[in-house]
């Protein structure tokens, strides 16, 4: 008697079936689409990233800027003026005598502004104390001279200057107004400028200087 076996059939392998031009085009389109970007960074003019500090342009072309000191012929520190670029960049900014007028700046210039005010304050003050005492002394200076007071030589500026400076005043030749040098022998009201405005006036004595005679 035959022995009869159970075999089980073989499975079939799974064909695959060759991608078609369009399904392929479609896969060739989603993996472009999941491709990794790289972005550009976008190329700036030089200065643009400053833009906020640039000072504002009016519409003729200049610049507006913040003076942080005075400048002759232009204005005071703390005023807002129009310049032309080139004499803001090449001069004025370089040489600290201005800054960009923005509102950041304006709020410091305020401040250095009430410093100065501060400062000329004080400086008036000393100015005038020093006016009181000037005012309180007087100077002699000794000269050679002739019998009928007539100065050999004169009394400069700069001699009542270095008078002053002895008594710990500091005053220079240039606080000394006279009109032109003294050539006689007397007494003279000498006015000296502090500055600011502030003046003042010392009596000077112009005296022959003492010479002991020779006994005969």
């Amino acid at each position: 008697m035959a022995k009869m076996t159970d075999k089980k059939p073989a499975k079939a392998k799974a064909k695959v079936k060759p991608k078609s031009s369009t399904a392929a085009k479609k896969a060739a389109e989603a993996a472009s689409r999941h491709k990794t970007v790289t972005l550009v960074p976008e190329i700036r003019q030089p200065g643009v990233e400053r833009r906020k500090n640039h000072p504002l342009r009016a519409k003729d072309g200049h610049m507006q800027i913040i003076l942080t000191h005075a400048v002759p012929h232009l204005g005071q520190a703390g005023e807002l003026v129009k310049v032309r670029p080139g004499y803001a960049r090449n001069y004025l900014l370089p040489q600290g005598f201005a800054t960009f007028a923005t509102a950041h700046n304006l709020r410091i210039v305020e401040k250095h502004r009430q410093r100065l005010r501060d400062l000329e304050e004080a400086r008036r003050a000393d100015l005038l104390n020093l006016s009181a005492q000037i005012a309180q002394r007087s100077l002699t200076i000794e000269a050679n001279a002739n019998a009928e007071g007539h100065l050999y030589g004169s009394v400069n500026a700069d001699q009542i200057a270095a008078a002053l400076r002895a008594d710990n005043f500091p005053i220079d030749a240039e606080n000394v107004r006279i009109e032109g040098p003294l050539k006689e022998l007397g007494l003279y009201t000498i006015k000296i400028q502090l500055g600011q405005d502030v003046d003042s006036e010392v009596k000077l004595w112009v005296v022959p200087t003492h010479t002991e005679e020779v006994a005969s």
